[in-house]
């Protein structure tokens, strides 16, 4: 045997050569777990394995939302891998307290599923060229072929599984939508982040039950309305004067659901037919706004006509894209319009919002003032007993001005009712106290809040239809709860 073979069979040489494998191995790890290092160590993979490319468009052939891409940046943002990402974006949540990450433009993430490592990678595919979005993005999934065929599909449904789950414990982000005058049948969205919800709006507490109660049943129904043949949808008509809580109400809905907002400006909308691409481009979980319909439909210049109108509401293009979403149009007054527009079918739920009476008062004083009893509120429901009346959003003005004194607030909205109210020629029908509370030094300031009625009513009138008096007290002695 040679001395060179002698060399390397001795135990010495074996021991050392055995150390620095082990060395080079310790060394080799310490390397991979560096992010330099997952790349090369990525790369060598790569070399070894096929993968195959699949990609997740936001916008699918006909652009409509791509519901699997919806899911999927809820799925990859709630990865604990995204914490590790080198290239993060932060972004406010649903709540402006609430920070989210959320995966970067052209970043990789990295997901683990039945034994197989998968890897996602966020490509931008084009921007807006306004500046007014974000664009659209395309999610590119890198898989190994020999896993494809095992845990696609089984992954996949994973993914819708955790995004529903999200959607339930409300962690979902929600969304404003609306429709563009310049791309007609598209949307424009802003994140949805309107404070209102059923404990802050001033209604009887028996309606507020039942629409809470119908919106439940409505969420827990989708096979009974396929069973009985029904697209599973939901329409509501909120109708009363200006300032009455109309569109509080519906964001109130949409935040009880959780749904998107998508609202509808039929003043920008050339054709009926444009009116139904809007639709086909509305997502399921939404609720899909119409505003001041009874305006438009008095409108003889206007550009979409009432059978379009129609069709959207109960159509069969309604009927195929309506699903999991709910209806809502609004109206200042239901008098003048053509009753087939409001037949069931077309709205299933009526309810009305009247001015404000001492029941909605008390519901306000609690929210803005965080007052439950007062002194004052005695000569309040004298005052609103004898006919005078203001709107919610009045009072409200009113109560937050002087939101420093609850007593000087409600002697405001006194005043107010008394010179300003529906009920003219009242003023003197409340108690004047004397002795007046007056626990504030300047509390006599009701000329202000007065003005601060008016100036409200003036600025309504700019952007509201204006309904005539003997409209709104007509309107004020009908039931407030007709749900249907």
């Amino acid at each position: 045997m040679s001395v060179v073979a002698m060399v390397l069979l001795t135990p010495v040489f074996l021991l050392t050569l055995a150390a620095a494998a082990l060395l080079i191995a310790v060394i080799g790890a310490k390397v991979i777990q560096t992010g330099c290092g997952k790349r090369v160590w990525r790369r060598m993979e790569d070399w070894f394995h096929v993968y195959q490319f699949l990609t997740v468009p936001e916008l699918n052939q006909t652009k409509h939302q791509n519901h699997l891409y919806t899911n999927l940046s809820l799925y990859l943002h709630s990865l604990p891998s995204i914490q590790d990402s080198h290239f993060a974006n932060l972004v406010t949540g649903k709540n402006q307290n609430d920070i989210v990450l959320c995966l970067a433009p052209n970043r990789t993430i990295q997901d683990h599923f039945l034994g197989a490592t998968i890897y996602w990678f966020n490509q931008p595919t084009h921007t807006n060229p306004e500046g007014t979005g974000a664009g659209t993005g395309t999610y590119v999934l890198k898989i190994r072929k020999v896993d494809k065929r095992r845990i696609l599909r089984p992954y996949l449904q994973h993914i819708h599984a955790v995004a529903h789950e999200i959607e339930l414990q409300g962690k979902r982000d929600l969304r404003l939508f609306t429709n563009s005058a310049d791309e007609f049948g598209q949307w424009r969205s802003v994140p949805f982040t309107h404070p209102s919800t059923f404990d802050t709006i001033a209604m009887e507490p028996d309606l507020k039950n039942k629409v809470k109660s119908d919106l439940e049943s409505f969420l827990r129904a989708k096979q009974y309305y396929h069973r009985n043949g029904r697209v599973w949808k939901r329409s509501f008509l909120l109708y009363g004067p200006s300032g009455t809580g109309k569109s509080s109400f519906v964001a109130a809905m949409a935040n009880f659901l959780s749904y998107d907002v998508f609202d509808i400006d039929l003043n920008k909308i050339p054709s009926d037919s444009e009116l139904k691409l809007l639709l086909l481009h509305t997502t399921p979980k939404s609720v899909v706004v119409i505003e001041d319909l009874d305006r438009f439909v008095a409108d003889k210049t206007a550009r979409i006509s009432v059978s379009g109108i129609l069709n959207f509401m109960d159509g069969l293009i309604t009927s195929c894209c309506a699903e999991e979403r709910v209806m809502v149009f609004t109206m200042n007054t239901k008098e003048h319009v053509d009753p087939n527009l409001l037949r069931p079918g077309r709205i299933d739920v009526h309810i009305h919002f009247p001015l404000c009476d001492f029941s909605a008062f008390k519901t306000l004083a609690n929210s803005y003032l965080g007052v439950k009893e007062h002194k004052l509120f005695p000569q309040v429901q004298e005052i609103f007993q004898n006919g005078a009346s203001l709107s919610p959003a009045e009072i409200g003005e009113l109560m937050i001005a002087n939101r420093n004194s609850p007593s000087r607030a409600i002697r405001s909205v006194i005043t107010a009712l008394q010179t300003d109210g529906d009920g003219r020629g009242c003023g003197l029908m409340g108690r004047q106290k004397e002795d007046d509370e007056m626990d504030e030094p300047d509390g006599v300031v009701c000329g202000e809040g007065v003005h601060t009625v008016k100036d409200l009513r003036r600025l309504y009138s700019f952007f509201r239809f204006r309904v005539t008096r003997k409209s709104s007290s007509s309107n004020s002695s009908l039931p407030a709860s007709p749900l249907r």
